[in-house]
């Protein structure tokens, strides 16, 4: 029988969409001086109020933009707040069979939060008002603060740090209090649920991070200690109905992959220490290893397991995927368990290696599982 608290999370999906092809050349023709901001955004508008009927029709009751005005998935965001500018790194993310595009950010100035000037709060009025005439709720999906740390101190980006900000601790501080402003614009514009897409502990459970990191000053230990603290700190003191969702992911870029390793080794500070309501966890594939480390999640916190991939077109087996869920029940009750996507279909704009009709296939199963394994 469905509790209350799975109603609460209700069907929905992590967050990104593939860019249907009229969008994606109408990007292009922006990029190429052959159309305008404005009629972006209308095409951009088309596209997401079609994307939000046919989210309804699959059955979703918490819809999303599908991030349809977004290049990435994290980027943008970063590129929205006062003292972050936008620049071409030299080198894209090495991912385990590609390279991505080379776009970063970096510190200009000191950090601000401006909701009349970020984009992803006027973004998010926009979807609102189709939601509600849709009768569905409205989910915002943004990079965690500790994705946002990772950018700022990824290489020489580092190097910009020290001309604004004398010590760390007043960095960590001024992370927190402008994505608690972004939060709280985000609440006014309507939004009852956040979500706080990470890469970072996906990173940090990779043996080969060590390898990566170590070189670099990096220690493992203080940065779980960071990435917590900065995630925290942004979401203390939010409003009672706001519910605030992770996402930890791997990497998904073009149906590629960035890190392996299972949860156990983050699963203190992640699962039994960071202030979040609802987990979407990777579990597609063998590299996120176990189900053990969800016996560590604290509280009255949710898991929503994402068993089924976004990398590939092909069809999960529905009873594999129970038998999985009922694994996955050694650790957590039922009740504090439900099901999702392993991730987005399109974290950047190229989206993975899939059509449009298998990606709908992939949310019309995991609606049928929902059905039948909770009702």
């Amino acid at each position: 029988m469905t509790t209350n608290t799975l109603q609460k999370i209700g069907f929905q999906h992590v967050g990104s969409f593939l860019r249907p092809t009229e969008l994606k050349k109408a990007r292009e023709n922006f990029k190429t001086g052959q159309i305008t901001i404005d009629e972006l955004s209308e095409i951009e508008d088309v596209a997401i109020t079609d994307l939000v009927r046919k989210q309804v029709e699959a059955g979703l009751s918490v819809v999303t933009d599908g991030e349809f005005r977004r290049s990435y998935w994290h980027l943008d965001n970063f590129w929205g707040f006062e003292g972050v500018e936008h620049f071409n790194y030299g080198e894209g993310y090495l991912f385990a069979h590609e390279e991505t595009r080379d776009d970063s950010a970096r510190l200009f100035g000191k950090l601000g939060f401006n909701a009349k000037t970020h984009p992803f709060i006027q973004q998010f009025k926009y979807l609102k008002v189709v939601a509600d005439t849709a009768g569905v709720s409205a989910k915002i999906t943004i990079p965690a603060p500790s994705q946002f740390y990772a950018e700022l101190v990824r290489g020489n980006n580092a190097e910009k740090i020290a001309k604004f900000y004398d010590t760390n601790e007043a960095l960590y501080a001024d992370i927190q209090r402008v994505y608690h402003e972004e939060i709280i614009a985000l609440y006014e514009a309507g939004a009852r649920t956040v979500q706080l897409d990470d890469c970072t502990w996906g990173m940090l459970v990779d043996p080969k991070f060590w390898e990566m990191m170590a070189g670099a000053g990096f220690d493992v230990t203080d940065l779980k200690r960071i990435y917590l603290d900065l995630n925290n700190g942004a979401i203390e003191n939010l409003p009672a109905d706001l519910t605030i969702n992770t996402h930890i992911c791997r990497g998904n870029y073009h149906s590629d992959w960035a890190t392996s390793g299972g949860y156990e080794s983050v699963a203190d500070e992640l699962f039994g220490q960071e202030n979040v309501s609802n987990y979407f966890l990777e579990y597609d594939s063998q590299r996120a290893g176990g189900f053990e480390p969800l016996a560590k999640v604290s509280g009255d916190k949710r898991v929503v397991l994402g068993l089924i991939t976004t990398k590939t077109g092909v069809l999960e087996d529905k009873q594999a995927i129970i038998d999985r869920i009922h694994e996955a029940e050694k650790y957590l009750p039922l009740s504090r368990l439900w099901l999702s996507t392993q991730c987005g279909f399109a974290s950047t704009e190229e989206g993975n290696v899939l059509t449009e009709q298998q990606q709908w296939a992939k949310l019309k199963l995991v609606k049928e599982i929902l059905d039948e394994v909770w009702d």
